[in-house]
């Protein structure tokens, strides 16, 4: 019995271990700025011409971003990359854009890339409604010709964005519902919505979203579930197109990139 008593306060002491563990260590769990710190390459290693853009945000840090233009461009996308990386790694993106006829607008996030400070939830944020003054206050382009763009974690930052602002659409690409959400996928035996000290959640922004919606998510995403894609989807309002990608988190728009410029491309140009 003794014995039984000591296993059960040992399992109980390691139980509040881990919990405590994920409390303290999330933030390391959901922010990745150290993959690919550095820049790797520059849009003209592709053949594109770009502005080299450092703007400032309300709390005193400074953003790292490139303003890709586009010859007699219908629009302008704005563009929020996921938790890893930075902006140099997103050149298909870009490419992507260019070809369909949009200016693009990528930057980095506090804490990524050439950006300073570290990052936060409402850093993040905070970043968002700087590149959007950005675009339509010193570029003076109108909130109804800008694009909205959120691949993974930037989902979650565009949709609080295009809840709060006018644009002409959003999109969405494997994007989650929020935080806890998927920390309960991945904890499922630790009380995480209890823990849990970021929401990033996308889909209690997105009803509040007035614009026209595109979601895009693949069933082999290894990362973010395809349910969360297809939640979105349901709590978006109209109008709203849900596309079905093949392939894993980081290559399902590369595997079926035809079909996805095609209907992206359409989706967007009506929207405008």
């Amino acid at each position: 019995m003794r014995m039984l008593l000591n296993l059960t306060i040992m399992a109980a002491i390691a139980y509040v271990g881990v919990a405590l563990a994920l409390f303290f260590a999330q933030s390391s769990l959901i922010y990745y700025p150290e993959i690919g710190r550095n820049i790797i390459a520059a849009p003209d290693y592709v053949g594109l011409a770009y502005e080299s853009v450092e703007i400032s945000t309300a709390d005193g840090e400074t953003l790292h971003g490139w303003f890709v233009p586009a010859p007699a461009a219908h629009g302008t996308v704005l563009f929020f990359h996921g938790n890893a990386g930075n902006i140099s790694h997103r050149m298909e993106y870009l490419l992507m854009f260019h070809r369909l006829g949009y200016n693009t607008f990528i930057f980095d996030y506090r804490g990524y890339g050439q950006s300073s400070g570290s990052p936060s939830e409402s850093g993040t944020y905070t970043d968002a409604q700087a590149a959007w003054d950005y675009l339509t206050q010193t570029k003076n382009i109108p909130p109804g010709r800008i694009v909205l763009f959120g691949e993974s974690l930037g989902g979650a930052v565009a949709a609080w964005l295009a809840a709060r602002e006018t644009p002409a659409s959003l999109v969405l690409a494997s994007a989650f519902t929020s935080v806890p959400d998927m920390a309960a996928k991945i904890y499922p035996f630790l009380p995480v919505r209890l823990l849990a000290r970021f929401d990033y959640n996308t889909i209690e922004y997105l009803q509040s979203v007035t614009r026209p919606v595109f979601i895009a998510h693949s069933p082999q995403d290894e990362i973010v579930p395809f349910a969360h894609g297809r939640a979105l989807y349901e709590a978006a309002s109209e109008p709203k197109q849900f596309l079905e990608l093949q392939g894993g988190h980081n290559s399902g728009f590369i595997f079926m990139q035809e079909d996805w410029i095609k209907a992206l491309g359409e989706f967007m140009d009506a929207s405008l």
